[in-house]
């Protein structure tokens, strides 16, 4: 009877389905990169991030993390060193920033190293050496406070930042880091952490001293070609 009659039409196969859903995602990635990719300034550390985060997402089992493993390991080698008082370790935009109170490694009005903390500078290089970190620029830079300083040897603290600077590059040098790699900049006062002086115009010892500094930012080659 027409009633009984079964319907033979074969049904339609779901199975293949997930593969719409997999292009869409695959075409929104694509347009985020692209959208990263098209911006003037891009945040490597959270591009980083995101990158391995998506990776994760889709079961990858190798993600290259560069950046947050170089900080890893200079951490340890702060703490295994115990310099955490005078060596400080962050990140900027672009990459890892470590941070030397140039107290702990010069003398007032001097741009040579202290013996003991060349120690603790090579163990930092070493890191900043190895193999997985070669396509890291590293860029030196000198600070000092705005106290006027006037010396055969350093005019003013545009010499004195600048001689501080070059004398951690020519360490690296002298380790075997590779002179493409390497930056020097000297800042002198212009960049300070904090004020120097009260509004008042008073010095502000304290302030004054977390000024003067060495900075080494570590960050990929190709951010440094952007800009």
């Amino acid at each position: 009877m027409l009633g009984n009659k079964k319907n033979n039409t074969p049904e339609e196969d779901d199975t293949d389905t997930w593969m719409l859903t997999f292009a869409d995602m695959t075409t929104l990635l694509l347009a985020f990169f692209i959208l990263l990719a098209s911006m003037s300034k891009v945040d490597v550390v959270l591009y980083e991030k995101v990158k391995a985060g998506i990776q994760e997402g889709m079961g990858s089992r190798q993600i290259a993390k560069p950046i947050e493993d170089l900080r890893k390991e200079a951490s340890e080698v702060i703490k295994t060193l115990q310099v955490e008082d005078v060596v400080g370790l962050g990140q900027d935009q672009d990459g890892l920033v470590i941070e030397f109170a140039s107290s702990a490694f010069y003398k007032p009005g001097s741009a040579t190293i202290l013996p003991e903390a060349i120690p603790v500078l090579e163990q930092i290089i070493a890191t900043l050496n190895e193999p997985r970190y070669q396509n890291f620029q590293i860029e030196v830079q000198g600070h000092t406070d705005d106290t006027p300083i006037s010396t055969p040897e350093f005019p003013s603290n545009w010499e004195l930042s600048a001689a501080r600077a070059t004398r951690v590059l020519r360490l690296m040098l002298q380790d075997g880091v590779d002179k493409e790699r390497l930056l020097a900049v000297a800042y002198a006062d212009v960049a300070p952490k904090v004020p120097n002086r009260t509004p008042e115009g008073q010095p502000i010892p304290l302030n004054q001293e977390l000024n003067r500094r060495i900075v080494i930012r570590v960050f990929p080659r190709n951010t440094y070609a952007s800009k």
